[in-house]
């Protein structure tokens, strides 16, 4: 798993299932969801990372682009300030 940036919140625990972890926070729609899904193809099939988004538009749009693109959501958890997505890869296309 990539290290975190503690600076950008509290809330920094990273899901220990998660094979690799991407901080969005920041990042406008729909560059987040480029960057998650480039990040995706790079990964192993069933492999599982972990999202951090801001809420609002983000939150909003990138989960169900994912769906629509294929990808598993696993999980959608609300921390300090953001969005932690858990989305896994496909095994099969």
């Amino acid at each position: 798993m990539n290290p975190v940036d503690s600076s950008k919140g509290a809330d920094n625990a990273t899901s220990k299932e998660a094979d690799a972890h991407l901080d969005l926070r920041g990042t406008p729609c729909p560059i987040n969801f480029v960057r998650t899904k480039l990040r995706l193809e790079q990964m192993s099939p069933g492999s599982l990372l972990e999202v951090w988004l801001d809420s609002g538009e983000p939150i909003e749009q990138v989960p169900d682009s994912l769906k629509m693109e294929g990808y598993h959501l696993e999980a959608i958890d609300e921390r300090q300030g953001f969005f932690s997505l858990l989305v896994r890869r496909p095994t099969k296309w």
